[in-house]
């Protein structure tokens, strides 16, 4: 199984690194899967999520707008689900598939989970954004399979194309 995952601290640190790293293998390898963009409101304690369909779109805003006052989760789980089928509409053809987060749905076995198993079922690659207070779930989930990467880009651009490249041999 190759599934590896960055786990950085700081909010919206995996999201920002990931989009990174899609951008770098952009032409290299194909790509399904996602990267967020975090957008900052005045005087919103929360930020607009906005989701990116790889390879090349489109965009959807998965947060909910609550208000000013809003405090928990703002996700649209909803939204989220659109989200991975389009993605899963995206499979075939792809090389590695990039999961921004590994978040509360996922969790609880939902989100991106189940598309995560299915890519790894056909010998796809994945490369996950795991937040530390999430990252005993997503060891259970990973069944001490997952690759820990450490947060520099020529080390996961390596992992990925090495990766891609094993996929193809075996």
């Amino acid at each position: 199984m190759m599934l590896a995952y960055v786990c950085l601290p700081g909010r919206g640190a995996n999201d920002a690194f990931l989009a990174d790293i899609a951008a770098l293998l952009a032409g290299r390898l194909r790509l399904c899967g996602t990267v967020q963009t975090n957008i900052e409101r005045a005087n919103r304690r929360k930020c607009d999520m906005d989701l990116r369909i790889l390879p090349h779109g489109p965009v959807l805003r998965i947060s909910e707008d609550r208000g000013s006052a809003a405090r928990g989760c703002t996700l649209d789980a909803g939204v989220l689900e659109e989200a991975v089928a389009a993605v899963q509409g995206r499979l075939d053809g792809a090389e590695l598939m990039i999961v921004n987060k590994f978040g509360k749905q996922e969790c609880e076995g939902r989100g991106f989970a189940p598309l995560i198993a299915e890519a790894l079922g056909r010998g796809m690659p994945v490369l996950v954004g795991v937040n530390a207070q999430n990252l005993p779930h997503f060891e259970t989930f990973a069944e001490g399979l997952a690759q820990p990467l450490a947060a520099d880009a020529a080390t996961v651009v390596e992992w990925c194309l090495g990766a891609a490249g094993q996929r193809h041999v075996a």
